[in-house]
């Protein structure tokens, strides 16, 4: 089996970039420096820019680049798992090669809505082990030069001995209904007539359910009477593990305090209209975009109908 394969359960939510399970993330090869070298020459390979953003095609695509045009052997590539073809597949920094610059680059954005799935959530996985590389070329402890173990996913400290292992930062995201309307907010930094459901990353000490009274309160104004975890999405905008619910509220008055610009219930209409909205209408409210989360949680409650109870 498919060590990445999903549970046999199908998930409440689903739609969204970066959950299809395509690789095998073998971690039984990354501390073995012959079965990496052997699987180098062959492996499809994903390079990646300062920002992030993946070498492309002029199609758009990824490029197809193979480990054994790149050099030898993997070197600091972070291995990414294995195809269902037993293919491996790795990740690279630009900065580490000597290659001419490609027809284009690709954000991550862009890539989850034109690149086939499984490819989308390899980049997406190839991101985040990046960035971290990118931002933990010292020790916190020391201050020493770290080196990276195991395929990429240890940090092994030169001075001290420390081991650093990849960061993912949890954060909710929820749909807030009061049984009849659907709780939004917006960011001044959005893009205009942009709405979503709200966020917030949990704090040390704290259940991902509490975050939600929390955050929900603290960015409206609004009290939560419950909760239901309904799924996850993985949120490389750097780090960051999106864990989605939808929660029953009181019927409060929202009010804004500086950590978003507006927030507002908007009824079941509303939303249905907005849902149906092109992205480029010249009026009325947006909503989240297809590849996200948040995206499914709007449409599973109003697919749910009106009743928050159900929700629950």
């Amino acid at each position: 089996m498919n060590a990445s394969a999903s549970p046999s359960a199908a998930p409440v939510l689903a739609g969204f970039a970066f959950v299809d399970p395509g690789l095998d993330r073998a971690d039984a090869l990354r501390a073995d420096a012959d079965a990496l070298r052997a699987a180098w020459s062959g492996a499809r390979v994903m390079v990646l820019d300062a920002e992030g953003r993946a070498a492309a095609g002029a199609d758009g695509l990824a490029l197809s680049l193979r480990g054994g045009e790149l050099g030898p052997e993997p070197g600091p590539a972070v291995l990414l798992g294995l195809d269902r073809d037993g293919q491996a597949w790795f990740a690279l920094e630009a900065a580490t090669l000597a290659l001419p610059a490609p027809p284009q680059w690709i954000d991550l954005r862009r890539a989850a809505a034109h690149w086939p799935a499984s490819q989308a959530a390899a980049f997406a996985h190839a991101r985040g082990m990046l960035y971290w590389h990118a931002r933990n070329r010292h020790c916190g402890a020391c201050g020493g030069r770290i080196e990276f173990l195991r395929a990429g996913y240890v940090g092994h400290c030169e001075g001290c001995g420390a081991d650093h292992y990849p960061r993912v930062d949890p954060a909710v995201i929820v749909a807030v209904g009061d049984g009849e309307r659907l709780l939004l907010g917006r960011q001044a930094s959005w893009a205009p007539r942009r709405w979503s459901v709200l966020a917030g990353f949990v704090e040390p000490g704290e259940t991902p359910e509490q975050t939600v009274v929390r955050e929900v309160h603290e960015e409206t104004g609004v009290r939560v009477r419950a909760c239901r975890y309904l799924g996850a999405q993985p949120w490389p905008f750097p780090g960051a593990l999106m864990l989605g619910f939808h929660a029953l509220a009181e019927a409060d008055e929202p009010r804004v305090d500086g950590e978003l610009e507006a927030a507002r219930w908007f009824t079941r209409d509303e939303v249905g209209q907005a849902l149906a909205r092109d992205e480029h209408a010249a009026d009325g409210p947006l909503l989240a975009p297809p590849i996200s989360i948040a995206r499914a949680l709007i449409e599973h409650w109003y697919a749910r109908g009106v009743d928050g109870l159900t929700l629950l």
